[in-house]
């Protein structure tokens, strides 16, 4: 036998799944990484990494999410070949060779995360928020530990499993708690029937905007009258729901009324969470038509009648033409909807107004349109609605004003 036949045939190289996600609650803020090394051809888990990493980007934080998945598939096997996926389009882009890398935070981590392997043997694809599960649940649970003082543990974790096992997708770092989105996803579910579980949901948390010199005096202000502005005292309240939420962390996205009370708001919460405002025409306020500008007494003492239609009545529009609850009720509908879907698996910001504050908290319960006049709603205050992959919602909070104390 000569020594070439004698030699062992080479051993193909291994293939590695590595996910990661990063998420910062607060951007910069507490934050954290989960990394997942699978076995390419059979979907097992090999490895899990978590970290808390004190107050840092959330970009910084998808980047030691990256490193850590790197090195860990590399401490399995340095000969391997390595796919990435992950739900940064910074990231990707950046470590694909597409975008450059500008700033100085990411640049040692980038130049760091190519040499773990030599070129070509790592690939780098996007997923969706909704298809990084497992990673998101493992940057969640070493935010949650940071938080408590501790260590991020691999063996009390349950990422796995609240993802739904091996190659599980769900949403991305930096929302509402995992554990409890799946337990309350589980509580809302037909009973008896042993539903799966339903993935993170869409999380609307509802800000009415700060006070105007019309809102102590309860007057009409709709989407047709004079477009005010937020007053002194608006503006010391949205500061201190800015304050609130960055304190806890897991706004993703702010959305905003057109109107200037809301955009302004919306403005000053987003500037402390370190996000931009989208605008969305349909959480615009109900028009109110002749009564803009009046209290309820000077429009009981002009339009008696009108009112006490409108009262009576979903269908009845206000004085001059103005908008029905019907109508702004189809309005949110709709804008319920589309949002839904825009922010499966996310939690965001809604920044609206007294009437579709209501009316999405009276859909959500299938309650009556009536109900509208029996919920009270301050100004700066929270309510909150969770949206479920099968269709159904959980109110989680309503008018809720602690952080105005």
């Amino acid at each position: 036998m000569t020594d070439q036949a004698a030699r062992p045939a080479a051993r193909p190289a291994r293939e590695f799944v590595v996910e990661a996600d990063g998420g910062s609650r607060g951007n910069p803020g507490p934050a954290g990484y989960g990394a997942v090394v699978r076995d390419a051809a059979t979907g097992e888990t090999l490895v899990e990494a978590a970290e808390y990493l004190g107050v840092v980007t959330n970009n910084v934080a998808e980047y030691r999410g990256l490193l850590a998945g790197l090195h860990a598939a590399r401490g399995l096997d340095p000969d391997a070949r390595v796919h990435v996926r992950m739900d940064s389009k910074l990231v990707v882009e950046q470590m694909s060779g597409r975008w450059k890398i500008k700033h100085p935070d990411m640049k040692p981590l980038a130049t760091e995360a190519a040499r773990v392997f030599p070129p070509g043997r790592v690939t780098y694809e996007w997923i969706p928020r909704a298809d990084n599960k497992h990673a998101d649940r493992l940057a969640n649970e070493a935010m949650d530990a940071g938080a408590r003082g501790e260590r991020w543990s691999a063996s009390g974790s349950t990422a796995e499993l609240d993802a739904g096992g091996a190659g599980g997708r769900a949403a991305g770092a930096g929302g509402s708690s995992a554990d409890a989105d799946v337990r309350a996803a589980k509580a809302v579910a037909s009973p008896g029937w042993g539903p799966p579980d339903l993935g993170a949901p869409a999380t609307f948390v509802l800000l009415r905007h700060g006070e105007t010199p019309l809102t102590p005096q309860k007057r009409f202000s709709g989407s047709g009258g004079s477009d005010p502005s937020l007053s002194s005292v608006g503006r010391e309240q949205a500061e201190k729901v800015a304050a609130s939420l960055a304190r806890r962390g897991t706004i993703e996205a702010v959305v905003a009324s057109p109107l200037a009370r809301t955009r302004e708001t919306a403005g000053i919460v987003a500037a402390r969470l370190g996000l931009e405002v989208a605008v969305e025409e349909g959480l615009r306020e109900t028009d109110f038509g002749a009564w803009e500008g009046l209290t309820f007494g000077e429009v009981r003492d002009r339009h008696p009648d009108d009112l006490d239609a409108w009262l009576a009545s979903p269908d009845a529009e206000p004085t001059g033409g103005g908008e029905s609850f019907a109508a702004t009720g189809a309005r949110i509908a709709a804008t319920r909807d589309r949002l839904v879907a825009a922010y499966a698996g996310r939690t965001v910001l809604l920044v609206s107004h007294v009437t579709p504050i209501k009316t999405f908290v009276q859909l959500a319960l299938g309650a009556p349109p009536e109900s509208l006049f029996r919920m009270e709603l301050s100004a700066a205050s929270l309510s909150a609605v969770a949206y479920y992959a099968d269709g159904g919602a959980s109110v989680r909070l309503f008018n809720e004003t602690s952080h105005l104390r």
